[in-house]
């Protein structure tokens, strides 16, 4: 079934589109972006950590308006949503965590096991911190509900975040990390999934969730 199929007339539809790309052409689009990406992250990275003078900070802000504009002159409107083509390839540039094209995505990779669970292993730098030298716990969450939805989709459906509950056994230094998720059990359109978050000492905080199958999903 494809993404779409059967999705109401509430917007969805207009998320998840179908567009007559080849995968080659897909991936040579996300090879040209992407490292646009990479350089707009680094550039986020670099003005936090910054210590040069007041009219070096003036100077490259000249310059980054000005680039700005020159991306801006051509631009598509509104959200970016779920592209797919014919051979099943998926894509989506703008998504807050995995997003190819977005520079607030870390991005994360996510790896599913020969299991169905899944896995994600990033490194997250000083734009994700909360507490000193720690990783935000809102960010923690953000990592935890994209992964967790990847392994309730289960390969084959669309699902929704319907409950997140977290526990935080201690603070997550900044760094690598990574997240580990499985569906725990299924009951009619509700999937059950558990995760965690880790640092290389250990598991940094825990996550169940219900993921919900969408009816025109079904």
């Amino acid at each position: 079934m494809s993404p779409a199929a059967g999705a109401p007339s509430t917007g969805y539809a207009s998320i998840f589109v179908q567009e007559d790309v080849s995968t080659a052409e897909v991936d040579r689009l996300e090879a040209v972006h992407a490292p646009l990406a990479d350089g707009v992250r680094a550039l986020v990275e670099a003005t936090i950590q910054t210590c040069v003078d007041e009219d070096e900070v003036r100077a490259v802000r000249a310059e980054v308006d000005a680039l700005v504009a020159r991306l801006r002159a051509r631009r598509t409107d509104g959200p970016a949503g779920v592209h797919y083509n014919a051979e099943g390839r998926t894509w989506s540039w703008g998504n807050a965590v995995v997003g190819e094209r977005n520079a607030i995505a870390p991005p994360l990779r996510v790896v599913r096991d020969p299991d169905d669970s899944v896995h994600a292993d990033v490194v997250l730098g000083v734009q994700y911190e909360g507490p000193p030298g720690m990783v935000h716990g809102g960010v923690g969450a953000l990592l935890l509900d994209h992964v967790m939805g990847v392994a309730a989709s289960a390969r084959k459906r669309v699902t929704f975040t319907g409950t997140l509950t977290m526990r935080y056994v201690r603070a997550t230094p900044l760094g690598p990390v990574r997240v580990e998720a499985r569906i725990d059990r299924e009951e009619g359109r509700k999937v059950f999934v558990v995760a965690t978050l880790a640092d290389p000492d250990g598991v940094t905080v825990e996550a169940e969730g219900v993921f919900i199958v969408p009816s025109w999903a079904v």
